[in-house]
């Protein structure tokens, strides 16, 4: 696969801000038509940044824009990939969480000449296959970012051997699921005892239906530890299932994944320890480039990893006002 390196794209983002146009028809992106899915639900902590890149993105280079927004609902993502093939746009942008699924569907539209691109979650088999035809990538190496939020549970908490720990997220997903398997792995090969709880369909399109199935857990196992997940409006929701099931700020380390304002909340109160960073604003307006570049000028996809690193609540105020804007 090929990395795109942070000067290359430093280079791109500098060419789609240049000088403005004598006209939209001047533009590198004029005629260019994306149908692009940005996840969950428009407007949510994990969804927002990606939606401002996006549009950003389209409005620098000239790029029509459709957005499709499916709560999360892996069956949704392949109805609107359907629904956007029969548009016949330039570009469509998809993400990896129906696997598979995906297969025959981007077989019949690269046979059509429309060029597919992917974020958040990888779809690594499609990528080998039309790599060269601008199939690309934005988005974190999703095991490792579960690797890195787990290490970090373990500094911030001083999680040891025999400690009990929960992993709650998403499993059976494809390449999607590989952060959830990431941060329980690591835990497990820290010595911890660690459980596995999938998050119900019905939880991930409304993270709020997470919090009676976290309380009983919770509750149920009072020498708990600690508690990892890789779903950004789950995490949202950690601080009222934990108060709920009568734990105090910091009693229970918990790592989850994105900055939507009510993690920063969580962060602020205590009640989250670590957020993995996947940097959503690169992921909406990576894929926005890729379509225009592929276009333009033929370059194939290329592989951005959008997430390295945590946030704690020592290092989040510097960003807290570009997360309220919907940049971080």
């Amino acid at each position: 696969m090929r990395y795109a390196t942070a000067t290359a794209i430093g280079l791109c983002l500098l060419a789609a801000y240049a000088a403005a146009p004598a006209s939209a028809d001047d533009m590198l992106g004029s005629g260019i038509t994306m149908y692009f899915q940005e996840g969950g639900n428009p407007g949510t902590g994990s969804v927002l940044a990606r939606t401002n890149g996006a549009r950003d993105a389209a409005k620098a280079l000239g790029v029509k824009l459709t957005e499709q927004y499916s709560g999360w609902q892996p069956e949704v993502m392949l109805s609107q990939f359907k629904e956007a093939v029969a548009a016949k746009p330039t570009c469509i942008e998809i993400m990896g969480h129906p696997g598979d699924a995906f297969t025959p569907l981007v077989d019949d539209a690269e046979s059509q000449g429309i060029i597919v691109t992917s974020g958040n979650a990888p779809l690594t088999k499609l990528m080998d296959k039309y790599q060269s035809k601008g199939f690309g990538y934005a988005g974190s190496i999703v095991y490792e970012g579960g690797v890195v939020t787990a290490k970090s549970m373990i500094e911030f908490g001083g999680l040891k051997k025999g400690d009990k720990a929960l992993e709650y997220g998403l499993f059976g997903q494809g390449e999607r699921s590989q952060s959830d398997q990431g941060v329980f792995d690591t835990l497990q090969k820290a010595g911890l005892d660690v459980d596995k709880v999938p998050i119900a369909a019905e939880a991930d399109h409304d993270a709020t239906l997470a919090v009676p199935t976290l309380v009983a857990y919770i509750q149920a196992h009072p020498d708990l530890k600690a508690i990892g997940t890789q779903h950004g409006e789950v995490t949202g929701i950690m601080p009222q299932a934990l108060q709920k099931a009568g734990k105090k700020p910091g009693e229970i380390t918990f790592g989850g994944i994105d900055l939507a304002p009510a993690t920063v909340d969580g962060l602020k109160s205590g009640y989250i320890s670590v957020t993995f960073d996947q940097e959503l604003y690169y992921q909406g307006f990576l894929p926005v480039q890729q379509c225009v570049l592929t276009k333009k000028y033929g370059l194939a996809g290329t592989f951005t990893n959008t997430g390295v690193s945590t946030v704690t609540a020592k290092t989040i105020g510097s960003l807290e006002a570009l997360i309220k804007a919907g940049y971080r």
